[in-house]
């Protein structure tokens, strides 16, 4: 079980802001207007209220002491045009705030800073008054699990009311040492962890509160204002090899964790794994090394399990010549683990250290260089929950993972976190190499979905990948949802026990992933009745996005005796009629965005496809040979004008693959690019399949359009290519 830090509190709120210049203008009371019906208002007394019309909202804060030199500036940023308000006063050392409000969006950026050493006995904001709201959930403990019962100081606060209208609150910056709590009076406080005495002068702290219509818009628009004001750059969902292309993981779980195929040595071993991959005719895109791959404890043994890297080199013993030469023999990238430093490393001495890592940039380009030089392409920093942290002070925290991702950015090496905190879930947005998370304890199952889903939403909303851990391809559950997760999906089988088919449903035979555009996450009527313990089934949701049509896939599973899922198309913003494809049975209909679908969960999960139905009156499903038809790594281009027009495309040695539909009527189709075959259509089920092939630059372009009288159209029961 995971230990969750919780403090015991009934709301939430946020801000964040930088400083802007400008005339003074004095004022008793002095208010901005920001988003449609939000305003802020700062009174010379110190009191300070923010206000929204919809929902009908108060935050009113309370400095204690009076407030001089209130002053309102308009400028922009990064995340559009804004009003602010900017004031100073004294309490136990001359303080200076300023509130800033987004004409774009509900989102309120607070900043505090003192212009000498002070004494950190000061939140800003502290709020006496917010809504008191039913529901919430915040992020605790060991790779960031949601709780809806308590709160976590270093986590968003995110509450909501029934209508699923909601706020959050987190810090903006100091993520590593920041804390929201709540006061013994009941004020909603953020600001830095009272474990820190004393902030140096020009110290400066954000806040960020966001208001939203929708817990899952509200986590959107809040993710995307803390990524925007960071400067970071989200990464896409193949940015890397870990993201694009299936990876084989030797982590815990897998089959060779510390272990071999018999007789084989662990060099030989690996190479086995890549050539089972190339029998089976799956490209094999990188090859993870655990922590089994390096000397540890004081006996610097590659075989000790408990204890801190010796060093961070290949072990000798298992690795006779040295990691690149094993990466250039095999020829597939790495990806390599990491625990912390060991008391008996000889880094102590060599190095900076602060805890149980090192702060040194010198140790991190050593590292950074041996993984360029060793043609690893991702690192993963793991135990970040206990072992691998530093002391808890204003810059130790940020100088470990600054230099890490720093020094590994400049050799093109991206970096994941394994076992992270809310707090590393807020920090990764400094990060533009930082692209994916573990959001799962280890060996992926059943038993992890709800806290993965969770955790997701967390991670999605700040633009990280999360990323499931290990599990086997024979595993279709845990193989689906880690396609729809949209971030890595890495297998740890035996030799010879790879399920080829099962795999060829998620990536490409090139080792591609056909994955949707974002996390699967879940819904916000999940959100409602999980927040409530209702315990029925847990829905979530993704999408491919293709502008005007946007296809969604619905992931549910039971958590109790209640088997039946029921939803709207509606709840995900979906306004026209979709062809609601079960992908099971290979059955589906039509549904109308209100429409109340209630479906059975009889073998321990459901999922479904919602392709929309365009101008044409046509759905295309797509390729229900791959989990996510409509992944952009197969059908990379759909608009419908009247006419349907995708583009297809492929992998090398791929010579056909099956796009599937629906049509009111039978339908016609021609190839600018490539070639295709017949249609086949049904004119029970009104479906429509077209076998089609490439074209020389491994793409084809395809036009579907209604017809009543068609040539060459036959009339049959379409094929099922993925069985």
């Amino acid at each position: 079980m995971v230990s969750y830090p919780v403090v015991s509190l009934r709301a939430l709120a946020w801000c964040f802001l930088p400083l802007i210049s400008a005339a003074p203008l004095r004022a008793a009371s002095t208010t901005i207007s920001g988003a449609a019906g939000l305003t802020v208002t700062v009174d010379s007394s110190g009191s300070y209220t923010i206000a929204v019309l919809n929902p009908s909202w108060r935050f009113v804060g309370q400095t204690g002491f009076p407030a001089s030199n209130i002053y309102p500036v308009s400028g922009a940023d990064a995340m559009g045009p804004y009003q602010e308000i900017s004031f100073d006063f004294h309490s136990d050392a001359p303080r200076h705030a300023a509130i800033r409000a987004y004409y774009n969006q509900q989102a309120v950026l607070f900043t505090a800073s003192n212009p000498s050493d002070s004494p950190n006995t000061f939140s800003f904001p502290s709020l006496s008054q917010y809504p008191k709201l039913p529901s919430h959930i915040a992020f605790a403990g060991m790779f960031g699990y949601p709780t809806f019962y308590g709160y976590s100081d270093d986590s968003p606060w995110v509450a909501f009311d029934l209508a699923a209208n909601t706020f959050v609150l987190s810090p903006v910056t100091h993520a590593m040492v920041a804390s929201t709590a709540l006061s013994s009076s009941g004020q909603l406080m953020s600001g830095i962890s009272k474990q820190i005495a004393t902030l140096p002068a020009g110290f400066t702290h954000q806040t960020l509160l966001v208001i939203e219509s929708g817990i899952n818009r509200a986590f959107d628009t809040w993710g995307r204002t803390m990524t925007g004001l960071s400067g970071k750059t989200r990464p896409a969902n193949d940015a890397d090899a870990t993201l694009n292309l299936l990876g084989y993981w030797t982590d815990n779980g897998a089959a060779y964790y510390y272990l071999t195929e018999p007789p084989l040595s662990y060099v030989d071993t690996l190479a086995a794994v890549k050539a089972d991959f190339d029998r089976q005719g799956i490209a094999l895109g990188y090859l993870q090394l655990d922590s089994w791959f390096y000397p540890k404890g004081p006996g610097a043994d590659w075989n000790d399990h408990t204890d801190g890297m010796y060093e961070y080199l290949a072990a000798p013993s298992l690795f006779p010549s040295t990691l690149a030469s094993f990466q250039q023999a095999i020829g597939t990238p790495l990806m390599t683990h990491a625990r912390w430093i060991d008391a008996n490393s000889p880094y102590r001495q060599q190095y900076r250290m602060s805890g149980n890592v090192s702060t040194d940039p010198l140790y991190w380009n050593e590292v950074a260089q041996y993984l360029s030089g060793s043609g690893v392409i991702a690192y993963e920093q793991d135990w970040l929950y206990n072992e691998a942290t530093t002391d808890f002070n204003l810059t130790d925290p940020d100088a470990f993972l600054d230099n890490m991702a720093g020094a590994t950015a400049r050799q093109n090496v991206s970096v994941q976190y394994c076992m992270p905190t809310a707090r590393h879930f807020l920090q990764s947005v400094r990060y533009n190499n930082l692209t994916s998370i573990r959001v799962s304890e280890d060996r992926f199952d059943s038993t992890r979905w709800w806290h993965f889903l969770y955790a997701s939403r967390l991670a999605s909303a700040l633009g990280i990948w999360p990323f499931t851990d290990v599990f086997m391809s024979t595993e279709t559950g845990n193989l689906l949802m880690a396609t729809l997760s949209a971030g890595p999906v890495g297998i740890g089988d035996r030799i010879g026990t790879m399920n080829t088919a099962n795999l060829l449903r998620a990536v490409r035979p090139d080792g591609v992933i056909v994955k949707p555009d974002v996390p699967l996450t879940p819904v916000d009527g999940s959100l409602l009745s999980d927040s409530q313990n209702l315990l029925a089934p847990l829905i979530s949701s993704t999408y491919s996005d293709f502008g005007g049509l946007r296809a969604y896939y619905l992931f549910a599973f039971p958590q109790g005796a209640n088997t039946r899922a029921v939803f709207r198309m509606s709840d995900l913003g979906v306004g026209q009629p979709v062809y609601l494809y079960n992908y099971a049975d290979d059955t589906g209909r039509v549904v109308d965005p209100g429409e109340v679908v209630s479906e059975s969960i009889d073998n321990g999960w459901i999922y479904q496809v919602a392709a929309p139905i365009g101008y044409s009156g046509i759905a295309v499903i797509g390729d229900t040979g791959q989990f996510v038809p409509l992944g952009k790594k197969r059908v990379t281009q759909l608009t419908d004008d009247g006419t349907v027009h995708l583009t297809v495309a492929f992998a090398k040695g791929e010579t056909s693959r099956t796009i599937e539909g629906y049509s009111p009527d039978p339908p016609t189709a021609s190839a600018s690019m490539g070639s295709i075959g017949p249609v086949v259509y049904d004119p029970e089920s009104l479906r429509f399949t077209i076998l089609v092939m490439p074209g020389a630059d491994g793409t084809a372009s395809v036009q579907i359009a209604r017809g009543k009288s068609v040539v060459g159209v036959t009339p049959t029961t379409p094929g099922r290519n993925r069985r």
